[in-house]
């Protein structure tokens, strides 16, 4: 049909004016069905979106995913998926009260949104693509298609959305990425007839590859648009809204901070005196495998807010934090902390900008991170909490055996050799001190001839060499011989065989708590990429040089 004719007969169908043939003719092209993704986390709009999914916000008083399966029913369009995946038992409900199937995306948290819609390809014919925070100020689904098209809109001063040409026939000629001024692609797209389960087979070809993780759909879309024909819808501005930030959705809705519940926001406007409209220039920080974070500005002074991750309370002593950061900030070791929330585990801190990362190779940081370990070890101060990385990794290993986690083939085997290296430490009558016990270069923040040693999660009294341990084992890239190197900057002269021993065992056994550690963090579905590997060399290749040197000093025989 000539799309002259498709429009004529589509605005007599609106109209209520077509006969039975005319309707007949449109029957076709009709709508058959709408997958919409609803799986992502949404780090981009913290702080919200540590507390809610995008697509269950209040917006202008409509939840942003009911407001759109409202406009796709009103579009007489009734076959509606949700993929969900962050949060997903909060979008349960929608099922029962709007009718629409609910599939759940396992793989939210490692890929991007391609494998949302790989969830729901047998859906992808004839079907429109949404995206679930999204808002449309006009309705912008067809009951039918003539064709496969998609949304564009102008950009303004340009954009990161993926940019259109169009021909003086409405249809798309080119899509490439890149950063410029002309239409772009946003907004939901439609698939017809076979070009759906075509986007369908492409997005299969890239789901098991590790290189395409963080595509989105409509990249593999766009790498394969010669295969398809596609003809531009055009919206304006106006219609199409889509909340990248924080500060986007309060120039969309002015009252959408004093109406959303949050108890973030509630937390920082109590501590710092402040109101809501006081918290400006939100962007999330994505450093941290424990939890998630975000800056902000008030009265122009740069603050860092730490929201306790998923799982973390069966791991972390949040009320022994608290009491070591009010001692670390006493001693200068870390004067940027404000308060923390000693049972909920939220923080908030100040923000030290200008800072660079802390280089394992420099020896003018190690000296410097060192020293400020061995003011901690010297200080007398004490914490009424104990940790111990051997008793801790045998705590986790518990938990994962309880949840019935397949382990690792030598698992057993590096498990046997950090309990032997925790009892020969043992024998070495180290006397506990106050430590930091995640004492590593993320954790220094380096600004000229400043330092700060953060984040003191996981600080207690314990053998001082494990934080020597944490600083080798985790991710310092050092050899065994590099690391009995560094010793002297901690202890001020050259250490002994027994205290050579001790720090090597004390890496290994460190090393071994972190491995076991990602592991819990892989079964819950939390994974923390290369750092298990580096953690798993640690456990192995310390724990093997700390027995051999012991066993050249008749430790073993003990």
């Amino acid at each position: 049909m000539e799309r002259k004719e498709f429009e004529e007969l589509v605005a007599k169908e609106r109209a209520g004016i077509a006969d039975e043939a005319e309707r007949a003719a449109l029957e076709p092209y009709r709508t058959k069905s709408a997958i919409i993704l609803a799986a992502g986390v949404g780090a981009r709009i913290a702080p919200i979106s540590y507390e809610i999914p995008k697509g269950l916000l209040v917006v202008h008083g409509e939840v942003l995913i009911e407001r759109l399966i409202r406009q796709l029913r009103r579009a007489g369009i009734s076959d509606i998926t949700v993929v969900v995946g962050y949060m997903k038992e909060s979008f349960f409900y929608l099922e029962n009260e709007f009718g629409v199937q609910i599939r759940v995306n396992p793989a939210y948290a490692d890929r991007n949104n391609h494998a949302s819609l790989h969830i729901a390809q047998d859906k992808l014919r004839d079907a429109y693509v949404c995206s679930s925070d999204q808002y449309f100020t006009e309705n912008v689904f067809d009951r039918y298609a003539l064709g496969s098209n998609i949304t564009v809109v102008p950009t303004i001063g340009g954009t990161r959305e993926h940019l259109v040409e169009v021909d003086a026939l409405g249809n798309v000629t080119s899509v490439c990425t890149g950063d410029g001024e002309g239409l772009c692609m946003l907004g939901p797209a439609y698939f017809a007839g076979d070009d759906g389960p075509r986007l369908a087979k492409l997005i299969e070809g890239e789901v098991a590859l590790a290189s395409s993780a963080g595509k989105l759909w409509d990249d593999i879309f766009v790498e394969h648009f010669d295969e398809f024909s596609v003809y531009a819808r055009h919206l304006s501005w106006s219609v199409v809204n889509e909340f990248d930030k924080f500060d986007d959705l309060l120039a969309f809705d002015h009252a959408f901070v004093d109406n959303v519940d949050s108890s973030i926001l509630d937390n920082v406007c109590a501590v710092l005196d402040c109101s809501r409209h006081d918290i400006v220039d939100i962007e999330p920080i994505s450093q941290g495998l424990t939890n998630l974070s975000f800056k902000f500005w008030v009265d122009g002074v740069a603050y860092v807010y730490r929201h306790p991750g998923k799982g973390t309370d069966e791991i972390i002593n949040r009320a022994a934090e608290a009491h070591a950061l009010a001692i670390a900030k006493r001693l200068g070791l870390d004067d940027t902390f404000i308060y923390e929330d000693p049972s909920a585990g939220w923080k908030i801190s100040r923000f030290i900008e200008g800072c660079v990362p802390f280089d394992y190779r420099n020896r003018d940081h190690v000296a410097r991170g060192l020293a400020l370990a061995r003011r901690l070890h010297d200080s007398g101060e004490t914490s009424p909490w104990s940790f111990d990385f051997w008793d801790e990794a045998v705590n986790i290993e518990r938990l994962l055996r309880d949840m019935g986690y397949p382990l690792p083939r030598d698992f057993g085997t590096i498990s046997a050799k950090a309990s032997r290296v925790a009892e020969l430490m043992r024998g070495d009558a180290v006397v506990p001190c106050l430590c930091h016990n995640d004492f590593y270069g993320p954790n220094f923040l380096v600004r000229g001839n400043d330092m700060w040693l953060i984040d003191w999660e996981y600080a207690a009294m314990g053998d001082p060499a494990c934080d020597l341990g944490n600083f080798v084992s985790q991710g310092s890239g050092y050899t065994v011989e590099e690391a009995v190197d560094i010793l002297p900057l901690y202890y001020g002269r050259e250490p002994s065989e027994q205290e050579v021993n001790h720090c090597l065992g004390a890496i290994g056994l460190v090393g071994y708590y972190w491995y076991v550690w990602a592991i819990f963090k892989e079964a819950q579905g939390n994974p923390v990429g290369e750092w298990l590997y580096i953690w798993y060399k640690a456990a192995r290749d310390f724990c093997a040089a700390a027995l051999a040197r012991y066993d050249m000093c008749g430790g073993l025989d003990a």
